[in-house]
């Protein structure tokens, strides 16, 4: 059974394909064309699925569709109703991108127009917005009974979702409604903060530690934390939706307007302006923000855990990507064990539209938990010479034998490193098949790093890949953390011997490598280790201000353009 999951019309679309509840391929639609969170209809992502799986669209059983037209209808009506002119253009932009999800055969057609239009409908199944989120972390992950949270800016009216997980039936708790959002209270104050980009909010994720919590007292007029769990917000602080929150334009790339109210700039002060210095009040503001949105998830999960009385949690939701959180939650929440999916964020709907549709619909067991990103583009050495050699480019292709002692050397001696290897992950994080390495021990990697590669903020820290049986010598919590999804505290002991990686208040998002799944990138931190007593490299995505790179072409481009010293394209090595 071939079930083909997609997220489209939505930020960060992407396709999924399963074989008989087994993941085959994943992948955002991004990466092909190259435009940040793209949000149209992922057809070269479905096109690379299928070629993936071997099938063609006649032959996929099932289509889940991460996105439901009619889920809270009523409300959406009664929110209409109650907001003549102030909400009435958000719901018709919402109801305007749900036309499109529900006449996608059309779209299908495009891709084969040989298809049966009434059969291919029948194969279509939508499944609400948080439902493929609760599923993409519940259903992939080891528990067999877990409670399950999903939170983020919005989705099929809904922003906050709350569930139980057994076996292969998930049920709904709870929910919180739009306007009132956990991801809207954090993209209003990153456009205060001068972060007006959609997907900005890491940056005042990475800012936060620069500062104090001065302001969480004031910020609980902003976001209120209700007896039963749940939460709104003080919609005085927000501006009115008359002209929407999220357009896609004829280029599909998602714009956030401004969320912020005249009162918000009143009690916090004016956005900050693009080249405005960030002032200190700035790194409060952004410390206190961070701080009440992880006493916020605290404040959830607790009531959660207490209604439900379980120790699993699965988390998934814009708001998941908030590692800082993450990373903080065995320690303030009675749950024992938590799993967070790769892509916890939209581009996850396709994976998990599909696995709801499997497990919850069908009712077929669940399968072996996804601990693997890797289920993107791959190319061959052979693919990957043929391509050089079309550009003139002067390489050498080295045996296994020969290639970790080879990049090993080359970030001892300060090179920065293109390590392109094996298959793309999917979700944001580079975790080694698509990452830019250095020597995590050179304090100056961090400044080199931003100045000529990345060209981003100095505030924003890298992460340290550490192999698996090391975390607990190197952090205060010892967990797997595949998916480089949590940060936690580097041992103080530690933090001198990586600079590169510690974060001004001594922390790390790290990801912890496993040398089943990730055979090639743990041999070659092993090999670092072995030469400098270190079992850890810095890590960043293999980008600059663009999409993660996902093709030798890509690559390639990138490492032309930068002071990249090296580029690893599986063995075939490109120095300066």
């Amino acid at each position: 059974m071939f079930i083909l999951g997609i997220n489209a019309y939505h930020a960060d679309s992407s396709a999924a394909i399963f074989k008989d509840g087994v993941l085959i391929a994943a992948t955002e639609e991004e990466r092909f064309r190259r435009i940040k969170h793209w949000a149209g209809f992922p057809s070269q992502a479905i096109e690379f699925c299928l070629k993936e799986a071997g099938v063609s669209l006649h032959e996929v059983d099932h289509i889940a569709i991460g996105r439901d037209p009619y889920a809270k209808l009523g409300r959406k009506i009664a929110y209409l109703l109650k907001n003549p002119g102030g909400g009435f253009n958000a719901v018709k932009d919402r109801l305007s991108n749900a036309k499109k999800v529900a006449t996608l055969e059309a779209e299908f057609k495009a891709l084969d127009p040989s298809i049966d239009e009434k059969i291919f409908k029948s194969k279509i199944h939508h499944v609400e917005h948080h439902r493929s989120h609760l599923a993409s972390a519940f259903f992939a992950s080891p528990f067999n009974e877990s409670a399950i949270l999903s939170i983020d800016g919005s989705g099929d009216f809904t922003t906050t979702m709350t569930a139980t997980g057994k076996d292969n039936r998930i049920t709904v708790l709870d929910s919180v409604d739009f306007p009132h959002s956990a991801g809207l209270f954090y993209t209003a104050f990153t456009q205060l903060l001068g972060f007006p980009h959609y997907g900005d909010e890491y940056k005042v994720m990475g800012l936060a530690p620069y500062g104090e919590p001065k302001h969480v007292e004031a910020l609980k007029d902003v976001l209120l934390f209700d007896s039963n769990g749940l939460f709104r917000l003080n919609l005085k602080y927000f501006r009115s939706g008359k002209s929407g929150i999220i357009s896609y334009g004829e280029d599909h790339i998602p714009v956030v307007a401004p969320l912020y109210s005249e009162y918000m700039i009143s009690k916090f002060g004016q956005p900050r302006k693009k080249d405005e210095p960030l002032t200190q009040y700035h790194k409060d503001l952004g410390a206190s923000v961070q701080r009440i949105t992880e006493l916020l998830i605290f404040h959830v999960l607790e009531s959660l855990q207490k209604k439900t009385g379980l120790k699993n949690i699965c988390i998934a939701g814009g708001v998941a990507q908030n590692s800082v959180a993450n990373g903080k939650l065995t320690r303030n929440t009675a749950f024992e064990n938590i799993y967070i999916p790769s892509a916890g964020h939209d581009a996850g709907i396709s994976m998990g539209a599909a696995l709801y549709v499997y497990n919850q619909i069908l009712r077929q067991p669940r399968q072996a938990p996804v601990y693997s990103a890797y289920t993107g583009s791959r190319f061959s050495n052979e693919e990957i010479e043929t391509y050089l050699r079309s550009r003139n480019i002067a390489y050498r292709r080295y045996p296994e034998s020969e290639l970790y002692d080879i990049v090993a050397d080359k970030l001892i001696h300060a090179g920065v490193v293109g390590w392109f290897n094996g298959r793309a992950e999917f979700g944001p994080r580079a975790l080694g098949a698509r990452s830019i390495i250095a020597d995590p021990r050179r304090a100056d990697a961090k400044d080199l790093l931003n100045s000529k590669i990345k060209r981003r903020e100095s505030f924003r820290p890298f992460a340290p890949s550490i192999l698996k049986e090391y975390v607990g010598e190197y952090f205060d919590v010892t967990d797997e953390v595949p998916f480089m999804e949590k940060v936690f505290p580097i041992k103080k002991e530690k933090q001198a011997m990586l600079p590169a990686v510690t974060h001004v208040d001594g922390t790390g998002r790290l990801q912890s490598v496993d040398k089943l799944v990730s055979p090639r990138y743990y041999q070659l931190i092993e090999t670092f280790r072995q030469k400098t007593g270190v079992p850890v490299l810095l890590n960043t995505s293999f980008n600059e201000n663009e999409p993660i790179v996902n093709s030798p072409e890509h690559a390639l481009e990138c490492f032309l353009r930068t002071d990249m010293d090296m580029l690893v394209l599986e063995n075939c090595v490109v120095t300066r």
